[in-house]
C-alpha cells in the first residue's frame, strides 16, 4: 500500500472519530435515555402479552423479542409483574386490570 493510501485511510480514521465524538457530544443525554428503553418495552409488552392478552410464555418471549437482545426476563405470574433487564437497565411492569392493562413502575429516584 502507498505511502499517499495509508495517509488518506488514516485521515479518513481521524475524522469519522471527530465526527462521532462530535455527534455523541450534542447528543449524549438522548443516547443515555435509550438505556433504558429496552428494557423498558421488554417489560411492558411481555406483561401486556401475557397478562393482557393471555398468551404463553414461550409465545410472548418471542413477541417481545428485539433486535438487541435483553440480557434477563423475570416474570411473577402471581403478582402479574414482569421486571426485563438489558444494557445495564432494569425495568418493570405491572398489570393494573383488565380495562387499563399495563403500566410500567417508575424506576427507582423518579417519580
Amino acid at each position: 500500500m502507498s505511502r499517499a493510501v495509508k495517509r488518506s485511510l488514516l485521515a479518513v480514521g481521524a475524522l469519522l472519530l471527530l465526527g462521532g465524538g462530535t455527534w455523541y457530544a450534542a447528543n449524549r443525554e438522548h443516547v443515555s435515555a435509550f438505556q433504558g428503553v429496552l428494557s423498558a418495552y421488554t417489560a411492558k409488552e411481555y406483561c401486556s402479552c401475557r397478562f393482557v392478552m393471555g398468551f404463553s410464555e414461550a409465545y410472548c418471549q418471542g413477541y417481545a423479542k428485539q433486535y438487541i437482545p435483553h440480557s434477563g426476563l423475570t416474570e411473577d405470574t402471581p403478582g402479574r409483574r414482569v421486571t426485563a433487564r438489558g444494557l445495564g437497565q432494569s425495568s418493570t411492569a405491572v398489570w393494573v386490570s383488565a380495562r387499563e392493562g399495563c403500566r410500567l413502575l417508575p424506576a427507582a429516584g423518579q417519580q
